[in-house]
């Protein structure tokens, strides 16, 4: 697969108040469809102060055709009529979650570096499955999981449809690796939100070109 093919899938900071929409929002107009989905990931707070959070975030990403995905969450989805949740394993089935969400939504699960819990999550009518973290991440918690390998993008965009998301660390400085492997996204936060975000996704977008 070549990198014309892989794209961004970018991440919230758990910060996303204040000035973030006008970050979001220069960064997804950088991208110039090269951002996908946006993944709201915000913790520790009640579903009412998430779901103000979230109000201007769903506007500006609806307006740019960029999918609206909520970390964790299914009832937080459902109240903003998300397109879509992303579950950690701890998180909850996504058979539930297509219940909840209906069929037009996306359904992503994290599956570390497990060949097993990725095909659970396909027969599931999980719609993405994500590996990692394949680098030192300050959002991916990978606990005490393995890290991930090359292979395992390999291997699962050989043998399945289902996209692949790859997360954790990763930069533009690292990424190619990755897109060769045939990640059918990146998934990153820290390397956009940690500096400029504009001339971040624009560095990314030369490893994608």
């Amino acid at each position: 697969m070549s990198g014309a093919n892989t794209q961004l899938y970018l991440i919230s900071p758990l910060e996303v108040g204040g000035d973030f929409p006008a970050r979001l929002t220069r960064a997804l107009d950088a991208g110039e469809g090269l951002v996908t989905a946006f993944q709201f990931r915000v913790k520790g707070i009640d579903q009412h102060e998430a779901a103000r959070l979230a109000e201007p975030l769903q506007a500006i990403c609806a307006e740019r055709e960029v999918a609206f995905i909520v970390n964790d969450s299914v009832s937080l989805a459902k109240r903003l009529g998300a397109d879509g949740v992303h579950l950690g394993q701890d998180d909850g089935d996504p058979k539930e979650a297509r219940e909840a969400l209906g069929r037009e939504a996306q359904i992503g699960v994290t599956c570390h570096a497990s060949k097993h819990l990725a095909m659970e999550a396909g027969e599931a009518g999980a719609d993405y499955v994500a590996f990692g973290a394949f680098f030192d991440s300050t959002t991916k918690d990978n606990g005490d999981a393995p890290r991930p390998t090359l292979e395992i993008i390999e291997w699962w965009a050989r043998l399945f449809e289902i996209p692949v998301v790859a997360i954790g660390g990763v930069t533009p400085d690292n990424c190619e690796p990755l897109i060769k492997a045939g990640a059918d996204f990146l998934a990153v936060s820290g390397a956009v939100w940690s500096g400029d975000e504009v001339a971040a996704i624009e560095a990314f977008a030369r490893k994608l070109g």
